[in-house]
């Protein structure tokens, strides 16, 4: 494999050093620890082992700027509720570039949303809990992403 080679892992596959290196880089990163010496013990991992990570693992959403993600949306079909869910994301800062929506069958409807998520403001992970926190919607998946 290159070594320019990059993968999208889901965090649970992630080892406990991977996980725990990236815990500290977030508390770098909002000031609540100052040095690389605090911030691994706050965590619990040698520096050897935040080193060894840090340059190679990130948040998604960190490298994921000037992208643009896919979504795959279930949802009962409601009226209001694709109002309610692009709402949500409007407010995140995201710009929302399509959409579309099947003909509910059922009472159920697929939207797929083409987002570029430059401006968003907040992470990913909190954008698909907010989406998710909506009763209507049953599911939120990301089934793309590029530039």
């Amino acid at each position: 494999m290159s070594e320019n080679q990059f993968f999208l892992v889901r965090e649970d596959m992630l080892t406990d050093a991977m996980q725990r290196t990236l815990e500290a880089k977030a508390l770098l990163a909002t000031g609540k620890a100052a040095k690389i010496n605090e911030a691994v013990q706050l965590v619990g991992i040698s520096r050897s082992a935040f080193y060894k990570y840090k340059d190679g693992i990130f948040p998604f959403h960190s490298v994921n700027k000037e992208r643009i993600i896919t979504l795959m949306i279930n949802l009962e079909d409601r009226s209001g509720t694709l109002s309610e869910l692009l709402q949500i994301v409007a407010s995140t800062g995201a710009n929302i570039l399509t959409i579309n929506q099947t003909i509910p069958l059922q009472g159920r409807a697929s939207i797929t949303l083409s987002v570029d998520t430059a401006p968003i403001q907040i992470g990913l992970h909190d954008l698909f809990a907010k989406m998710k926190s909506l009763e209507a919607v049953e599911r939120v998946e990301m089934v793309g992403s590029g530039s």
